[in-house]
């Protein structure tokens, strides 16, 4: 059980690790191509804030697309971007759900062993009740 919730714990990570260098790599390429498709974008962390924002579809308004080239580009930006950040969304989501997952599983853990041991308490007791006598049915045959 324990090397399962490792091997879950271990793929949880990678997802995250994939889900944002996916996410750095898209929005990477996009401020490179709104820096090159656009001429408004005259540096390159110009064109890397155009393309988070508006992949994050936030659009402050500082920073727009200003040919048809660009506006076009910018539709997948927006489409890729929403699409990598609910990953690492997912992904983040994932790991606080699998901590209280395992704060669960420990609990019914716990639960189950106090139960085992009052169990293991009942039959030792039946045992020495039995061997006392106390629990023989009375014999009204013989």
């Amino acid at each position: 059980m324990s090397s399962q919730r490792h091997r879950l714990h271990r793929l949880i990570q990678q997802g995250l690790f994939y889900s944002l260098a996916l996410t750095l790599t898209i929005l990477g390429l996009g401020g490179v191509g709104f820096w090159v498709i656009d001429p408004e974008i005259n540096t390159l962390s110009d064109g890397l804030w155009l393309a988070f924002t508006t992949a994050a579809t936030v659009g402050f308004g500082d920073l727009v697309p200003s040919t048809p080239a660009s506006r076009m580009f910018s539709v997948v930006v927006v489409l890729l971007g929403l699409a990598v950040l609910s990953l690492v969304t997912a992904s983040l989501s994932a790991i606080f759900v699998e901590k209280e997952v395992q704060a669960e599983d420990r609990q019914i853990e716990k639960d189950l062993m106090r139960e085992l041991a009052h169990l293991r308490d009942d039959v030792a007791q039946l045992r020495q009740e039995i061997q006392r006598g106390k629990h023989l049915p009375p014999d009204d045959n013989h």
